[in-house]
């Protein structure tokens, strides 16, 4: 068999499972499927085009992330996640982007900052078009890359085991419409590039452990709202 179609075949699963695992996770985060819900395994492969082997793989990926429990024998559903625990994942995310923060601004390469601030400028024209989905993929890959570039592996791997955890109640905090909440996301982010760009340690450590509590009244303001409906 030649190389490259050697190369083509053992890349097409790995595309596959990562095409599947990222649309399942922009479809459960963004909100398609209610917390507590079933997950459609039949209606999900016939969206996606799939069967249900690379589904269920993604499946367990997203329940490692948090994002859904797997049932023994009765399939997955969305996560539901109670106000006590909101509030405790919300303090460790503020505490751990607050710590990135502030080793950020001492370790941060001028390349990292490019890229960084490339996102933010990416992140708002998604917002001035309006358009959350894009608008929350670079905002989630901005604060990834602040914790990369923080330069601590216990840090990141720590940050990891909670970020998946929170993701769905960061993007339904956006459309807290009665607070602002996504103008107020917009400015609070003009911020931390502001800090970043003066490696103002301590002053970013401040604003992103804010970010994330005032990220945290929304989300818990949309739950309440959802309760209610």
């Amino acid at each position: 068999m030649p190389e490259q179609d050697r190369l083509e075949r053992d890349a097409a699963p790995s595309s596959l499972h990562g095409e599947v695992l990222t649309r399942l996770r922009d479809y459960i985060v963004e909100g398609d499927l209610p917390a507590g819900a079933r997950v459609p395994e039949r209606l999900l492969c016939e969206r996606f085009g799939i069967s249900r082997t690379p589904l269920r793989e993604a499946l367990k990926v997203l329940a490692a992330e948090g994002l859904i429990d797997l049932l023994p024998n009765r399939g997955a559903r969305v996560r539901q996640i109670g106000e006590r625990e909101l509030v405790e994942l919300f303090d460790v995310m503020g505490g751990l982007e607050a710590l990135a923060g502030r080793l950020a601004c001492e370790r941060m390469t001028d390349a990292a900052f490019a890229e960084i601030e490339r996102l933010h400028h990416a992140m708002y024209g998604h917002y001035l078009r309006r358009d959350l989905h894009g608008y929350f993929a670079c905002n989630q890959a901005i604060h990834q890359a602040i914790v990369a570039a923080a330069g601590n592996a216990a840090l990141s791997a720590t940050y990891a085991t909670f970020a998946g955890r929170v993701r769905r109640a960061r993007y339904s905090a956006n459309l807290d419409q009665h607070r602002n909440r996504w103008g107020e996301a917009m400015r609070e982010h003009e911020q931390i590039l502001d800090a970043l760009h003066r490696r103002a340690g301590p002053d970013l450590s401040d604003i992103l452990f804010r970010h994330l509590r005032n990220k945290f009244r929304s989300a818990a303001d949309q739950e309440a709202a959802r309760d209610e409906a």
